[in-house]
């Protein structure tokens, strides 16, 4: 749905429920001011006795025409405000901020722009945590219309969303009160649920979640996520998500959601802190739901430890165990990398900390970015080593990245591979493999093993050399050359392309090339039809990635000399040279006129 044109209607409502949170106010406050749109700020006050409600209505005095301030009673939750502030909301759109946060000074815009560019209903900004976990699989990449079925959008169940306020009025969707955590997730599953179209701001940071340093936030506190607590909140999102969705493969999606995040998560780290006669009232909550709304289909998309609970959960003991294994660090160290042939050798150490067995152990290559793509390669044990061999040619094209992965009962665990190796460890020299180039080496931030199939983000390794220039017929230059990559001769197939660039436009022009055996190429460019300026040569290549294009290195003695000719009452001269320094093939056009020339004779 599309703006409506109306100048005086506002865009956005932001609303801020504000409870003892002075300290925090005026970048809160000053965040939402500087948003280059149209917009309105209600601010609730839920009973405030630091001297936030002096202090806003301070600010409201000033900003008389953007900052409306309510006073309430105190609530004991976030709920409450949140719908006062809905009911005074007046935008075409809706805006949930926490007054102990903050805004990107472009975010309304940005997320404004997308909605009515989409006729979206819900906009998800990428959110950056401070001190405090922020949610980040939904904000891989920017969409203008994200699947609720086949994405990760609903995992991210908080409310610092751009809401289309229409569609929360037509479904009356409001928070839930008297809840001291997860109103918010009973009105964003609400809102999923009738949404149209859903999108994400992805490439600019929109929402940032602060982390008090006292920590008097209602999700900082001990309490906050007590289990048999959090397990009874859960069924009423749940609930109201299963009566708008019909049962099948959307809704084990969504429900996959909540078993993971909501449901499972409490047999992990607080399960293990809990004592006994506790761990049994959390088992037979999460028993509770899985009788309710466990299907196949949210088995199907669970992980392997899930798998497990779901199967243990009359098994205090097990489920123990479990527990422990999940929270277990996975201790990894890279002992050898090398090639053996077409195939990258892989030694080193795993095993879970704290726990002297496990049932075997693999080397799990995952493609960045490609989504549930892996590639399982079971490893052999010797004593505490493991030595695993990395198939490289059955890699598609990108980049991989290597894991380590430890199997016990049935659970698997994984650990990124190659930032603790043993000194001396380098990288394997890149390696042409049929038709692709595979490029191991370690990431720059953490030091971790990968493998860039095609030369996505490594620089392929090469040199293409000329060998003698010089004109032919047509006034073209007939070009003899080879080519080496990562050490090697390339097959003809691979040989694309003479590329020439202008140096200062980077206008280019094509020329094709013929491949010879032995890494050879010959091409008949016709530099004649290259505009005035000066052109840099290039032989690109298809290594499996992206286009690999490699400077022509040249010796002066191999570069034809120059060439004049007249054509169409113009004069035109190439020419051919080999640049000082590094000595690579480019060549000089110009042309004149007659009258230039004359000009030129008598100046």
């Amino acid at each position: 749905m599309p703006a409506t044109g109306n100048q005086d209607e506002v865009d956005v409502s932001v609303v801020i429920p504000a409870h003892n949170c002075r300290d925090y106010l005026d970048r809160c406050l000053t965040s939402v001011l500087v948003q280059r749109i149209k917009k309105e700020i209600v601010v609730v006050d839920d009973g405030s006795t630091d001297g936030s409600a002096e202090l806003l209505d301070l600010y409201a005095s000033y900003h008389k025409d953007s900052i409306r301030v309510v006073h309430i009673e105190r609530s004991g939750g976030a709920g409450h405000p949140r719908n006062v502030g809905l009911e005074h909301a007046t935008g075409r759109y809706v805006f949930f901020c926490d007054a102990d946060d903050y805004l990107g000074p472009e975010a309304l815009e940005r997320m404004v722009a997308m909605a009515d560019r989409n006729g979206s209903d819900i906009v998800l900004g990428k959110i950056m945590g401070h001190g405090r976990r922020a949610p980040a699989s939904m904000f891989q990449h920017s969409a203008d219309r994200a699947e609720l079925g086949d994405s990760a959008v609903y995992n991210s169940l908080c409310c610092f969303k751009l809401f289309r306020r229409d569609l929360l009025e037509r479904h009356r969707i409001r928070f839930g009160e008297g809840m001291p955590v997860g109103e918010d997730i009973l009105f964003t599953v609400h809102a999923y649920c009738h949404a149209g179209v859903i999108s994400v701001v992805a490439d600019y940071d929109c929402y940032h979640l602060v982390s008090r340093p006292d920590g008097s936030s209602v999700m900082q506190q001990p309490g906050s996520r007590d289990p048999i607590a959090w397990l009874t909140m859960i069924r009423e999102p749940i609930r109201v998500m299963t009566r708008h969705v019909e049962p099948g493969p959307l809704r084990d999606h969504l429900l996959r959601r909540h078993f993971r995040l909501d449901v499972f998560a409490q047999l992990g780290t607080v399960f293990l802190e809990s004592d006994d006669i506790r761990r049994k009232d959390i088992a037979r909550e999460v028993a509770a739901l899985c009788d309710e709304w466990y299907t196949p289909g949210v088995h199907e998309r669970l992980g392997s430890i899930d798998r497990q609970r779901a199967g243990a959960l009359d098994d205090i003991d097990r489920l123990v165990r479990l527990a422990r294994i999940e929270s277990a660090t996975v201790r990894r160290r890279l002992t050898g990398l090398r090639w053996d042939g077409a195939r990258l050798l892989v030694t080193g150490a795993a095993r879970l900390d704290g726990i002297s067995r496990d049932d075997g152990v693999a080397v799990v290559l995952r493609s960045r970015h490609t989504p549930y793509t892996e590639l399982f390669v079971p490893a052999q044990r010797k004593g505490g080593e493991f030595t695993a061999h990395v198939e490289t040619s059955a890699l598609d094209s990108g980049i991989w990245d290597l894991r380590v992965a430890v199997e016990l009962e049935g659970v698997v665990r994984f650990g990124r591979l190659g930032a603790e190796r043993e000194s001396g460890i380098t990288r394997p020299p890149p390696r042409l493999v049929g038709d692709r180039v595979i490029l191991p080496y370690f990431t720059k931030d953490n030091g971790n093993l990968s493998i860039d199939v095609g030369g996505h983000v490594v620089g392929v390794p090469g040199a293409a050399r000329l060998i003698r220039a010089r004109w032919g017929l047509g006034n073209r230059l007939v070009v003899d050359g080879e080519v080496t990559v990562a050490g090697t001769t390339p097959a003809a197939a691979q040989i694309r392309r003479i590329v020439w660039r202008e140096r200062q436009t980077g206008r280019e022009r094509t020329e094709p090339v013929t491949a010879l055996p032995s890494g050879g190429f010959t091409a008949r460019p016709a530099v004649g039809k290259l505009t005035p300026g000066t052109w840099d040569a290039y032989l690109e290549l298809d290594l499996g990635g992206p286009p690999a294009r490699f400077r022509i290195e040249a010796d002066a003695e191999a570069v034809a000399p120059p060439r004049r000719w007249w054509f169409a009452a113009l004069l035109r001269t190439v020419r051919p040279y080999a640049t000082s320094g590094k000595g690579r093939l480019s060549t000089v056009v110009r042309q004149l006129t007659p009258g230039t020339i004359v000009r030129k004779i008598w100046r």
